[in-house]
Parts: C-alpha cells; structure tokens; sequence
C-alpha cells in the first residue's frame, strides 16, 4: 500500500558563518520546521493550515515557501511527462522556530515540503535535485535564490556553495568534536533590511583577506585543525555593518570568545549569533555566557546548543 501522509521535520541553519557571505552554510539540530503533507487526486497544492506563525505567514500556495518549493518541482515532473505530474497535495505547516531570526525559517518548511511530496511520489528526484525547487522558494522569502540555507537543510552537513551558475554544491568534512551555541534574541531582523545596510563594493585589502580567512576556515574543517578554524572565523566586510542592527552584539561576541569559543559571528543575516565550540561542554559554558551578556540589553534569549546534523531532514 503506497504512502498517502507524510510528516517531515528539516532543521534550522547557520548561513554565512563568517567568512562565507552567500557561500557557506551548516545544519544544525534544532530548532526546526514540521510539515505534515497528504497526496491527493485534486491536481492542486494548497496549504490547509499553518501553526506557530500568529497568522503572519500566507495560505496562498504561491506566497508561501513551503508551497512554492513543492510546486516548482511538479511543474518540473510536467515539463517530464512524468507519470505523477498531476497529482495533488494538501500541506499543514507547524513553525517550531522564529520568523526573521537569521536561522532559515523560511529554508527549513520549504525543504521540509519538498522533501514530504519527493517522498509520497516514490523519490523522482535526488536530495541533491530537489536544490533548485528550494531555491526558488527563498526568492519568495528574501527576494534572491540563494542556497546557503537552503542547501544545508536539505542535505545536511557542512556546505559550500562553489558557483550558482552552473549550480555547484561541496558537502564539506566536519571535525567530529566541533559544536555550536545559537543564542536568538527576541528581536525580528529581516533578510532584505539586513542586505540594504551592506556596502555596493569592498577594497581589493579587505577582500583578500575575506577569501584568505574563508579558505582557511575550510581547510581548518578538512584537517580538524580547530586552532585554524578559529583563527579564520573572521568576517571584516559584513560583521562590521550588521552587527550595528543587533543590541549588544560586541558584548555578547566578546564574553564567547572569553569563554573559549573558537569564534563568533552573526548567523545569517541576524539576529541570532552562533559560536563555534570545540566539545559539548565548552559550547554549552559559552551558550550561557552570552545569553547572559545580552541580559542588560532586556532581550528574551532562546539558546540552541548542537552539533553539525549530518542527517538532514528526518520523516518522522
């Protein structure tokens, strides 16, 4: 008998990390995204019902990422002559994690979407071809097709995105003690206001030593060289202008770094900011450390302390 519901979760995101403006991204284990998803005859996709959003988010299948993601894809299996091309979907969206926190919202039902319907139409598609449906999506969220959330979600792990066109993903090697603490300040800072605030052009001195810091940082992960890898979490271009939209991020960079973190920036473009940690332990002293830097700010805090989820989205 052939599978007609589906529940899928797909999990937050660090993009950028540092050195990798648009170019570099990792999954984390929570918080994430749930969408529970059953095939139907009505040729449509719609969105029944969202949770958690506060009626923000839209029902309308062609504004809402979730939905979009899962229609580009069937408009693809069309252009196929796929024999599922017409089959339809009904989608409930549980949001599990804040809307505009710098963390994939936006990646993590989108993919968690096109993950459920590949999956209820037998898996025409790869994890790896199901990337461009997603990407799609984030025009929707952030008015450009980047992947470096996106990617991750959908397939787990460390990534670089090497070109966009022609689209090259790199699942990156991950050392096997490196953790992260994610610290969400109870603010909203939207992808579009977070890029209207960054520089048009950068000195030819400071991008050399951008590319320089995202290399090593690379190969920091490859080697499992934590002293580089923290040595080249460094982000001299963005960081600078972004960090003005965040209150107390100086302080709260600067008790991680205290507290032994390998480094500290701004995940995605704001306002949550993660560290990255060598074991458990030493990500967890620093996840306190810096939600307790944010406390004169009177900020609510949400701490996430992880590893690198290598699974990627989970059918549950």
């Amino acid at each position: 008998m052939k599978t007609t519901e589906i529940t899928v979760f797909a999990s937050a995101t660090v993009a950028n990390v540092a050195c990798g403006f648009d170019s570099l991204g990792f999954a984390i284990n929570q918080p994430g995204d749930e969408v529970t998803m059953q095939r139907t005859d009505s040729g449509e996709v719609r969105v029944t019902a969202i949770t958690g959003d506060n009626g923000r988010l839209p029902l309308e299948a062609r504004k809402n990422t979730a939905s979009v993601a899962v229609l580009t894809m069937m408009e693809e299996l069309r252009r196929r002559g796929h024999e599922h091309a017409h089959a339809g979907f009904d989608m409930q969206v549980k949001k599990m994690m804040p809307l505009g926190s710098g963390l994939g919202s936006s990646a993590a039902s989108s993919v968690a979407a096109i993950v459920a319907a590949n999956t209820l139409l037998g898996e025409p598609f790869t994890r790896e071809e199901l990337l461009p449906f997603v990407m799609e999506s984030e025009k929707i969220a952030c008015g450009a097709a980047h992947a470096d959330n996106v990617a991750p979600a959908l397939l787990g792990g460390f990534v670089l995105v090497r070109s966009y066109d022609p689209l090259d993903v790199v699942q990156l090697h991950v050392p096997s003690d490196l953790w992260c603490a994610v610290v969400h300040p109870h603010i909203e800072l939207l992808t579009e206001d977070a890029r209207k605030v960054l520089k048009k052009n950068i000195r030819l001195d400071d991008a050399v030593v951008q590319w320089s810091n995202l290399a090593g940082l690379i190969t920091g992960l490859m080697k499992e060289d934590y002293e580089l890898i923290g040595r080249s979490l460094d982000d001299i271009i963005f960081e600078p202008v972004r960090s003005l939209l965040i209150p107390g991020f100086d302080a709260v960079k600067g008790e991680a770094l205290a507290s032994g973190a390998l480094g500290c920036s701004i995940s995605g473009s704001g306002p949550s900011i993660f560290a990255l940690c060598r074991g458990e332990d030493k990500a967890r002293e620093v996840g306190r450390a810096m939600v307790a830097a944010f406390e004169p700010y009177q900020l609510g805090t949400d701490l996430f302390v992880s590893q690198v989820n290598h699974q990627g989205p989970e059918i549950r």
